[in-house]
């Protein structure tokens, strides 16, 4: 190990180590008792990877909790980091429920196609796909739910070029590239990740709107919520990456989870139509995990029970919001387990072992 090499490790190490004494210290002295939970347990090594934590629970924040851990963006290094509630985070996954959020505005305001029209006939500068009896019968709602019936594979890691996403952000043309997949079968027959069918989505509503799906976002979401900060990342033909792009803080992940618990209002204002998220959370695939999933939106099993008891957006690394209306429950999650397949499990240890109980207590009172 080359001197240089011993220095960084150490070095690393060493404000680490601070970061960690001055959470134990602060969990000791001021933190709400869930914090404390939360702090003690990093503190333990049980929580590995995880950098913020909101918890509301009827109004009332009962954690709000941020750790120290080397972070990325959007692939590339930022070091190790102090996180706070404002600092700015990769959502990965978790960005595709945003796009359904928009695209249930855009619809609203008409300025979209609708669910069930063809998808093709939205991109008429591809007429010899359009040509395709199978591929013209690919709707709007197949793109929202995943079910496009074209051939997609995510299952290769996010830097493999023959990951499907990964080439799509390669290619020349990424609609076309979405759009001229080779069919694998019915639309609508069978549920398949797909990065690319979000990409259609928000170039749907950027079409439609007029601007750039950032720029949306910002005047129809972002600024009727009080979001003032963000960063979205464009791909590399300049358009913003609707699969994955989205940096939002913890807090303000939040906040689109308090408008999906509203049903789409927030401080009195209507943001998104109730009955989109009605549609939204409708099932309309169960995954190979067990999850359903809706437009955009992964959906409790139905195991437990029919109607969703649970909504949540998904991200690469750990990311997770969650809204659980029954119980007036928002769980925000940020984490660095970056292409790790057992990431999913740090966020639900959180919910199971640390909110789930919080909550109960709460209620018994």
């Amino acid at each position: 190990m080359t001197a240089r090499r011993w220095v960084n490790l150490t070095s690393g190490a060493l404000i680490a180590t601070a970061a960690l004494a001055a959470l134990s210290a602060a969990a000791a002295a001021q933190d709400r008792p869930l914090d404390a939970k939360l702090k003690a347990a990093f503190v333990a090594g049980e929580l590995k990877g995880l950098h913020n934590v909101v918890i509301i629970h009827d109004g009332d924040v009962l954690a709000e909790s941020s750790f120290p851990g080397r972070d990325w963006r959007w692939g590339r290094p930022l070091g190790l980091r102090q996180h706070g509630a404002e600092t700015l985070h990769d959502l990965r996954s978790v960005t595709k429920s945003i796009i359904g959020l928009l695209y249930g505005i855009a619809l609203a305001e008409g300025k979209v196609a609708k669910p069930d029209d063809s998808i093709i006939a939205q991109f008429p500068e591809y007429p010899d796909l359009a040509g395709e009896a199978q591929r013209k019968a690919i709707r709007v709602e197949h793109a929202l739910g995943m079910r496009m019936g074209i051939r997609w594979n995510e299952d290769v890691p996010y830097v493999d070029k023959r990951n499907s996403e990964v080439a799509m952000e390669f290619a020349k043309d990424r609609y076309r590239f979405v759009l001229g997949q080779p069919m694998a079968g019915a639309p609508g027959s069978a549920w398949v990740y797909n990065g690319g069918a979000v990409a259609v989505v928000a170039g749907l509503i950027a079409r439609g709107v007029g601007k750039s799906i950032d720029k949306y976002a910002e005047e129809k979401l972002f600024k009727p919520l009080g979001i003032t900060r963000y960063d979205w990342i464009k791909g590399r033909d300049g358009t913003p990456s609707a699969a994955s792009g989205l940096r939002l803080s913890a807090r303000d992940l939040a906040k689109i989870g308090k408008l999906v618990l509203q049903n789409g209002r927030f401080n009195g204002r209507r943001v998104v139509p109730a009955a989109w998220l009605a549609q939204s959370f409708a099932p309309r695939s169960t995954t190979r995990s067990g999850l359903r999933y809706g437009y955009l939106w992964w959906l409790a099993p139905e195991s437990m029970g029919a109607a969703p008891s649970w909504v949540a957006g998904f991200g690469n690394g750990g990311q997770r919001l969650t809204v659980q209306a029954e119980y007036k429950l928002i769980v925000v999650v940020f984490a660095g387990n970056y292409n790790r397949k057992t990431a999913w499990q740090l966020p639900v240890k959180i919910i199971t072992k640390f909110v789930a109980p919080a909550v109960r207590a709460r209620i018994k009172k």
